[in-house]
């Protein structure tokens, strides 16, 4: 049976680096998808069984997002997140919301591609080794445990665009004291003392790719 691998990247030298290794492997078809719209085109016309997404292949997007249109598009497909950051809660987070596997950009790809494929199809997680490294420390320690979950990305995209609490409550139909929980509790999430240090980690751990 022919296993469908579904690349989304907007790295050129990732793409042809994964490219080359799968298309070595048995039985796989490779394509490409070129922005984030074409990504959920061809993830609903054809049904992958992986979905190697880059949590840098659309400005425009954010990795959260993507994921959630990947998942509603196809709910069988295994994604797989190529990723800058090693934050162990930001790589828990991405499980959380339904990814399979995850690779340290950092970590060898010709060593991990293909046994994360591998694993993720026999309906297993992987995670590269340096990211594995770090999720652990993560899941051992005490503290930084809330998830970010829609709501929570929902406003942090709406401070990173200049919106105050207020404005915030309005757009999301949320109560202000509610917004100021979230808020509160994603500062702490990211180790942040305000709202600027909040945006700016966050873009920092590549959790979130703020417009402009």
């Amino acid at each position: 049976m022919t296993t469908h691998i579904l690349i989304a990247d907007g790295s050129s030298l990732t793409v042809v680096g994964a490219e080359t290794l799968l298309k070595g492997r048995a039985d796989t078809l490779v394509t490409k998808a070129e922005n984030a719209d074409d990504l959920i085109t061809q993830t609903a016309a054809h049904q992958p069984a992986i979905v190697l997404l880059g949590d840098r292949f659309d400005p425009l997007f954010d990795t959260a997002v993507l994921i959630e249109r990947v998942i509603r598009a196809a709910p069988a497909a295994r994604i797989i997140v190529i990723g800058a950051s090693i934050d162990g809660l930001v790589i828990r987070d991405l499980f959380m919301m339904g990814i399979c596997g995850y690779l340290a950009a950092g970590d060898d790809l010709p060593a991990c591609l293909l046994t994360a494929v591998d694993t993720v199809l026999r309906e297993r997680p992987y995670l590269s080794p340096t990211a594995n490294a770090e999720y652990l420390v993560t899941m051992q320690a005490s503290h930084r445990q809330w998830q970010l979950d829609p709501e929570a990305r929902a406003v942090l995209r709406l401070l990173a665009s200049g919106c105050t609490a207020r404005e915030i409550a309005g757009r999301l139909n949320l109560k202000l004291r509610r917004v100021y929980w979230v808020t509160e509790k994603m500062r702490a999430r990211f180790g942040a003392t305000t709202n600027e240090h909040l945006i700016s980690r966050a873009a920092a751990e590549g959790f979130a790719n703020f417009p402009g």
